[in-house]
Formats: C-alpha cells, sequence, structure tokens
C-alpha cells in the first residue's frame, strides 16, 4: 500500500486547482521561494544536476529551480500535476509523474537533489517518506525538507492557540469543498489578513511583531494568505514535529549533516545522503 492518504490527496488536488498560484505576484513567489531555499547548497550541485521536486503541487517552486538545474522530475500524486504541467509548459527540462513518494519510477541512487516543502507532514508514515526520497538520492545529494513545527519554540500560550485552532480544523477539513473554500476565505479575511497587517504596522513603529501570530504573513499579499488558509484548515491529515524529532528523523533515514535555517518559516531544514 502506498505512504499516502486518499482524503488528503484529494483535497489537495482540489486546493491547487482552485489556487493554481496565477495570482501570486512574482515578486512575492520569489521572495518565499528564496526563504525556503536559503539553506540550499546550489554551488555544490554538478553541471546539469538532475533532481525532484516531490509533492510539486501547482509547481510554484519548480519554476525557480528549473533554470538553475540540468533535469527536475515533479512528482505529485494529485490531480495537481496536470495543474504543474500546465503552469512549467515553457520549460522543456521537466518531467511529470503522478504518483506517492514510494511509487515513483525514478531509479534508486539516481538524483543529485531533492526538496519537498510542506508535504511530508501530510503523509500517514513522514519517517518512511524522508526514507523513501533518501533512496532517489545518489550518496551525497543534498535533501531539502520544509516540515510543520510543533511551536517548540513558541510560549505556552501560542501553543495552546494552535491547539484551539486545530479543533477548528478538524471541523472545517470534513465539510463539501465549495464550503470549505468559502470558510477558509473568511479566515484568511477576519484572521489571517487583520494579524499579518496588525504585525506589519509593529515592525513599522519598530516594535517586535515575533510574538504576534501569523506575523510571517505580513510582507505578503491577501492571495497567499488565502492559499495557505485553505491548505491549513481544510487539510485532513497533518503532523508536526519539534526539531529533535525531525532531526532524528532524517538521521535514521540515512542523512548527515544536517542543519536548520536559523528563520521562518519553521523548520526548513537540509541534510545529505550519507
Amino acid at each position: 500500500m502506498s505512504n499516502l492518504d486518499k482524503k488528503t490527496v484529494d483535497s489537495f488536488g482540489d486546493e491547487w486547482n482552485r489556487f493554481d498560484q496565477s495570482g501570486m505576484m512574482d515578486d512575492e513567489a520569489e521572495k518565499v521561494f528564496n526563504e525556503y531555499f536559503s539553506i540550499f547548497p546550489w554551488s555544490t550541485l554538478p553541471n546539469q544536476s538532475e533532481g525532484f521536486d516531490m509533492g510539486c503541487g501547482s509547481g510554484r517552486w519548480a519554476k525557480f529551480v528549473a533554470p538553475r538545474v540540468g533535469k527536475l522530475n515533479c512528482i505529485d500524486p494529485s490531480s495537481a500535476i496536470k495543474v504543474a504541467e500546465k503552469n512549467l509548459t515553457s520549460f522543456k527540462n521537466i518531467s511529470y509523474e503522478q504518483a506517492s513518494v514510494d511509487s515513483s519510477l525514478m531509479p534508486n541512487n539516481s538524483q543529485d537533489f531533492g526538496y519537498s516543502l510542506g508535504v511530508l507532514h501530510h503523509i500517514p508514515d513522514t519517517q518512511a517518506a524522508i526514507k523513501s526520497c533518501v533512496n532517489y538520492l545518489k550518496p551525497g545529494g543534498p535533501l531539502l525538507l520544509y516540515l510543520y513545527y510543533k511551536f517548540d519554540d513558541r510560549p505556552s500560550w501560542f501553543r495552546a492557540l494552535w491547539r484551539l485552532s486545530d479543533l477548528v480544523r478538524n471541523i472545517i477539513f470534513r465539510l463539501p469543498p465549495q464550503l470549505k473554500h468559502l470558510i477558509t476565505f473568511v479566515i484568511a479575511l477576519l484572521v489571517y489578513w487583520p494579524l499579518a497587517r496588525f504585525a506589519r504596522l509593529c515592525s513599522f513603529l519598530n516594535i517586535s511583531s515575533s510574538s504576534i501570530p501569523l506575523s510571517f504573513y505580513q510582507d505578503h499579499t491577501f492571495y497567499t494568505m488565502q492559499t495557505d488558509a485553505r491548505d491549513r484548515f481544510g487539510t485532513p491529515l497533518e503532523q508536526r514535529f519539534t526539531q529533535v524529532e525531525i532531526n532524528e528523523m532524517m538521521q535514521s533515514a540515512g542523512l548527515v549533516n544536517i542543519s536548520f535555517a536559523d528563520h521562518a518559516p519553521y523548520w526548513c531544514v537540509i541534510g545529505y545522503k550519507e
């Protein structure tokens, strides 16, 4: 049996067909890309390197990676792979495969690099999913991951607030797609946008905004907030991990020289196949 949750896969297919990222501004997309890839070792990749985007979704990150490499394999188990293929039609060095993390046709030990951003925490066995990614890499190849964190660097009141929001998520993700879309839009409008703009005002006044929930979005557009609200509250399966737990899973999967980014989004982490 593939390491995936069908309801979650279907949910992401619906999400990326609704939010194909055509409404995301180019400068904002590049800014977020740079935040995710700030620790990626571009300079160490071989010429004409080949790698994979595991859980590519709409292809929003692939469009920045493809010009830098020889070949990029975009893989996604949902219907979003068709959205990615449409969005990335101008690139001739990208292949597309609708497959789960453990069922790709890529040979083991064939890839110079890999990345999976915001995906593996939506898979039933995240540890096994990391191991599957590592199997595709050549020895020494880097793997960049972004996994939801357990707010291990946040105060208890912040974690309690998240637990409350998770109760809401457990109601919303069960709703029909159209109603789910409407409610997450309202959440983006009445929760994400006000908190993000309040954090932005605080930063403008030289007041620390780091403790304000959703302050990460202070420089982002409403389109991104709406997309992420749909992602956060509309997805059936979500797991979170501490930095220690992520480090242990990566080591168990055969990765070494593991290092974490020291800025949001948390946790972005890089490791190399042993």
